[in-house]
């Protein structure tokens, strides 16, 4: 092969590989890009593949005629200090909103709620200097911690939702709170049906956040 035939065959090449390229750029670019941030109500603790929150929601998007795609950066076990501490690696660049549900296990362990409502506003700072948009999904305190410390966690949540202007979803377990039949053996996470019933109630507020190009109206 003499010279000008390989600098035409290598040039060629390089054309098909950018092509390639292209390509798999605007498959990775479809949907709109959302992110559930959470803990193991977020993770799908204990339920089959296809049946966590971020799965079912994305589910009954799609049946609504929403092109959208969300990634499960769920972690059972997490704290509020755990969600900030992975949040640059667990919302991607080209995320438009993210789910934020994180809290629970703060209260579980007692912590005091001033450290959870500091690491929530700073990742909801964090998200929005990113350009992303932010749901907050609210948690609310155990009975048996007392008023005092009731009082100070279920505050947290609308609080944050008000000085930062964000929509805002009261309470994860809607519905599903001490109602067996929705939840796990343990009393504590919800089951497929339970899932379902989360979905129901966050798919409208959902629904709202999304533009007009994702389809569904």
């Amino acid at each position: 092969m003499d010279r000008m035939a390989f600098k035409q065959l290598a040039a060629a090449f390089a054309g098909m590989l950018v092509l390639a390229a292209g390509t798999v750029g605007s498959a990775f670019a479809q949907g709109y890009q959302i992110v559930g941030l959470g803990d193991s109500l977020m993770a799908g603790y204990r339920l089959a593949p296809g049946e966590s929150f971020p799965e079912r929601l994305e589910a009954a998007l799609k049946s609504a005629g929403h092109d959208v795609v969300i990634a499960n950066a769920g972690v059972s076990g997490d704290t509020s200090t755990g969600g900030l501490a992975r949040l640059d690696w667990s919302v991607p660049d080209g995320t438009k909103l993210v789910l934020l549900e994180l809290g629970a296990n703060d209260m579980l362990r007692g912590i005091s709620p001033e450290i959870t409502e500091k690491n929530l506003d700073e990742t909801i700072t964090r998200l929005k200097a990113r350009g992303i948009a932010v749901l907050l999904i609210g948690m609310k305190a155990a009975p048996n911690l007392g008023p005092d410390y009731e009082a100070a966690f279920n505050g947290i949540y609308e609080r944050l939702a008000q000085k930062h202007g964000l929509p805002f979803y009261p309470f994860f377990l809607d519905g599903v709170a001490a109602t067996p039949a929705l939840q796990l053996d343990d009393g504590m996470h919800p089951n497929a049906q339970g899932i379902d019933r989360m979905v129901q109630g966050v798919l409208p507020v959902v629904e709202k956040l999304l533009p007009a190009t994702t389809g569904g109206g």
